[in-house]
């Protein structure tokens, strides 16, 4: 069985599927089409969040059994098409788990106590303690947006910090325990101090967060986007902020994160962000630790020597 693996992945990969028998081809530089006149050879790809496998393209992968999506994010395939041809969906949320929920944490606490603002002030020889005084977390209510591998790993971060945490999930039941407490999203809006979202882009959570669902929360809170930044545009942030339904914001995406295709609007809308304390920006690195970078991989190989189990047991790839 041959995989092809198309984007930048920790080299660790390839030994993992070679020593099960698969042949692989690493091309993390192949272009959209290399790729199309390629794919039809392969009965595995292995993607980033780089590369989007479409209809047009997959239709030319006669052979594919399997795609493999090194991280969480599945809106860069076309699902509905690959359940139709029967092509085995793996994906490795679990690999980086623990680095998001960490992120999170780190980054609101960060922006909590001014530690970017302070940090600069302090290196321009700055000694201001007042307009730096922070927030505590602990006694706050958190609410979390989405209760699937990254929300429950960040939950399980925040229960050291003295708080109370709400979580709300359309498609999970039954999940409140150990210090977390199921909630319907109203009850959600009306008790959090902290909001953090942990669900994958889709057409139902696609711009999710406008400013009237803001306007819903009962006082200002703090946000926290390590998911995908489609879901609430910059220009609501900026709105949200200036009208205080927002007390800061922490972005690790973001609508658009090529700044070289920004349209008008999204290039001045993000300056506005850009030039605001209570907004603390990182470039999608939420889930990208070293140990994540590797894990990924560990929990993927896995994923895909289960399924093939059988066919491996007896020689057949």
């Amino acid at each position: 069985m041959k995989i092809l693996i198309v984007d930048l992945m920790h080299e660790s990969i390839i030994g993992l599927l070679q020593k099960s028998g698969f042949q692989v081809v690493y091309a993390p530089t192949i272009t959209r089409s290399e790729l199309f006149e390629q794919i039809g050879g392969y009965e595995g790809i292995i993607i980033r969040s780089k590369t989007p496998l479409d209809r047009e393209l997959l239709e030319h992968a006669s052979r594919l059994q399997f795609i493999g999506r090194a991280g969480a994010g599945l809106d860069q395939l076309d699902l509905a098409y690959l359940e139709e041809r029967g092509v085995q969906l793996f994906h490795a949320a679990k690999g980086n788990r623990d680095a998001v929920a960490e992120h999170a944490l780190g980054s609101i606490l960060a922006l909590m106590n001014h530690l970017p603002k302070a940090d600069q002030q302090v290196r321009k020889g700055i000694w201001d303690r007042e307009r730096n005084r922070g927030e505590e977390l602990m006694g706050k209510t958190i609410g979390i947006f989405g209760y699937g591998n990254m929300g429950t790993a960040f939950a399980k971060r925040l229960k050291g910090f003295g708080v109370k945490i709400l979580a709300y999930d359309k498609y999970k039941k039954g999940f409140g325990k150990n210090g977390v407490k199921e909630v319907s999203w109203e009850l959600l809006k009306q008790e959090a101090d902290v909001l953090s979202i942990h669900v994958p882009l889709t057409k139902e959570t696609h711009d999710f967060f406008s400013l009237e669902e803001l306007k819903g929360f009962s006082k200002p809170f703090w946000l926290i986007n390590t998911a995908r930044g489609e879901v609430i545009r910059m220009e609501t942030l900026n709105q949200a902020l200036d009208q205080g339904l927002l007390k800061g914001v922490v972005l690790d995406v973001l609508e658009n994160e090529k700044f070289e295709r920004f349209t008008a609007v999204q290039k001045v809308q993000f300056e506005m962000l850009a030039q605001r304390e209570n907004v603390l920006f990182t470039p999608h690195v939420a889930g990208w630790t070293k140990e994540s970078y590797q894990k990924i991989n560990e929990v993927l190989v896995h994923q895909i020597l289960q399924h093939f189990s059988e066919k491996l047991k007896n020689g057949l790839i």
